[in-house]
């Protein structure tokens, strides 16, 4: 069973209950920003506030980090966030880093593949990291806000019972130990997971699909040689007719997910004296383990209709729902979180409309719907539910052993990567000629640029970055400005690869999000001007 260290992550309050001045107000206290739930999300998003001096309280009906390692895999784009708000090295630091994996037909190894091949990155392709860990460090970060005098809370053990959404604020009833009170927010961001009782208390449900195949997740303590890789089995031997996947992950732990089918009895398929007799046919009656976490899961590929209504703005699982084939789940809702603060804090500073936050809805709904269907598409070539099905996916795996043009037809979870908003309503002018991965509506890609990594130099603001283009210091429209990051044309290849292309040199207006707002090949005041208002929803 988990050791002392895992234990006490558990089963330690990290946010216990304390008594607020709220409670003994004679009248609600209102708050520019209340979170509703302390989960990876919420935390990530709370994080991101304090840190612009946007005060926030954090409420979470738990006190401590989530129990198993639910969640593990986290993607490069994530992690480049998480390094802007301050915690991704510890990050990096204890997890797994993996670039690598390797997909299996019966007792065949099919074909490898590397997530990034290409040089010139800060951050791998992934880490594998457990979500209490995960969750522990971004704690962690909010204590170390705190202590710099950051307006950053978290308040556990205070459960929403009653939420009404008003004109210009939320007002909420507050259940704790010491009983009730209430509370107001200016706006209130519902990050309560995939349960999400905000959602229920406002009437609202997901549309989308729902799957009946089950999965065992197996969280298992071992020693084992096995490289620091993805490996996905289809058909083997040691679990017929189904698929298995297997990661590794700090402190010794591995995951193993089996496919168990549709007609089960789940409570008894959870039992150890179930469970172990399966683990023990993968991994070899010599094995020795100890098992960590056991769940059985189904999953939906669905979402809300819309994730802003009123002064509720919903993210991550409490606003959509991936399967767990390809790590979107946390990934994505790490990217709601980016995509909503800047625009939040722009709105709550009088600086930006309201009407900014519907770009919020459009972007993120955009970028669920992606992982929706890659997640759906995944889903349906590791679970086919029909013969005819069957028969095609295994073709597929048999001409992947030898024929390369086969290999992207193979889909054992198309792993996370970060939305480009093509047609985003915050897109400005794009320059034709320069390189399509750095179009508007992209994330920045990293490359070196003879001063640090790009990604190191970007965020929280709008940013001229100019590449071999003479741009002023700022450039402000309606009082937002946009400040200059110069860099030489020729800093390093792989940035002109990334940015120039063929051109001598570009000008990109980069949102404080680390997205590209809009780029030229030189530099014209009236269209930055112009572009900055676009992505601040005033054109």
């Amino acid at each position: 069973m988990p050791d002392d260290q895992q234990q006490k992550i558990f089963e330690t309050p990290l946010y216990p209950y304390e008594r607020s001045q709220d409670q003994d107000a004679e009248t609600a206290v209102r708050h520019p920003v209340v979170i509703v739930g302390a989960g990876p999300v919420g935390l990530a998003a709370a994080i991101d506030l304090a840190r612009q001096d946007v005060p926030v309280v954090v409420l979470d009906d738990n006190d401590k980090v989530s129990f198993g390692s639910r969640a593990i895999c986290f993607a490069k784009r994530q992690l480049e966030i998480l390094d802007r708000l301050g915690c991704g090295e510890e990050m990096v630091r204890k997890g797994v880093t993996w670039n690598l994996g390797k997909v299996f037909f019966d007792e065949r190894r099919i074909f490898d593949f590397n997530l990034l091949p290409e040089e010139g990155h800060k951050r791998p392709a992934f880490i594998n990291l457990q979500q209490y860990h995960f969750e522990k460090y971004l704690v962690d970060r909010v204590r170390a806000l705190q202590a710099e005098g950051k307006p950053v809370e978290i308040r556990g053990l205070n459960r929403i019972t009653h939420l009404a959404d008003h004109a210009d604020h939320v007002r909420l009833d507050v259940d704790t130990p010491e009983g009730p009170y209430k509370l107001e927010a200016d706006w209130l961001i519902a990050c309560d997971g995939a349960a999400s009782p905000i959602r229920g208390m406002m009437g609202l449900d997901f549309v989308g699909r729902v799957f009946e195949d089950n999965f065992l997740i197996a969280d298992v303590v071992m020693e084992a040689d096995f490289p620091t890789e993805r490996w996905f089995w289809f058909d083997p031997p040691f679990n017929r007719g189904q698929s298995a996947l297997l990661h590794k992950q700090p402190d010794n732990v591995w995951r193993i997910d089996l496919q168990l089918g549709w007609d089960i009895d789940k409570e008894e398929e959870k039992k150890p004296e179930k469970v172990i007799p399966r683990l023990r046919e993968m991994l070899g009656e010599e094995a020795r383990f100890e098992l960590e976490w056991v769940s059985i899961y189904t999953f939906q590929c669905r979402r809300m209709e819309k994730f802003r209504h009123g002064r509720v703005v919903f993210a991550g699982d409490s606003a959509h729902q991936v399967s767990p084939f390809g790590a979107r789940g946390a990934n994505s809702g790490i990217q709601d979180a980016e995509n909503l603060v800047w625009k939040l804090k722009l709105v709550l500073d009088g600086k930006a409309p309201e009407r900014l936050l519907d770009s919020y809805d459009a972007e993120r709904v955009y970028g669920a719907d992606e992982n929706i269907l890659n997640s759906s598409r995944s889903t349906d070539f590791i679970t086919p539910k029909s013969e005819t099905s069957r028969i095609f996916r295994d073709a597929v795996l048999d001409l992947a052993e030898e024929n390369d043009f086969a290999r992207p037809l193979v889909n054992s979870g198309r792993l996370s990567v970060p939305c480009t908003y093509d047609g985003g309503p915050l897109n400005g002018a794009d320059a034709p000629g320069l390189p399509p991965r750095t179009r508007p509506g992209a994330p920045a890609s990293d490359a070196p640029t003879g001063e640090g990594w790009l990604m190191d130099r970007l965020g929280d603001r709008f940013q001229l970055l100019a590449i071999g283009v003479e741009v002023p210091d700022t450039v402000e429209a309606d009082g937002i400005a946009a400040h200059a990051l110069r860099v030489a044309p020729d800093a390093d290849p792989l940035l002109a690869e990334r940015y120039l292309g063929a051109a001598p040199g570009a000008v990109y207006l980069m949102r404080p999000d680390q997205h590209v707002a809009a780029r030229w090949t030189d530099f014209d005041e009236a269209a930055v001007r112009a572009a900055l208002r676009q992505a601040t929803g005033r054109a």
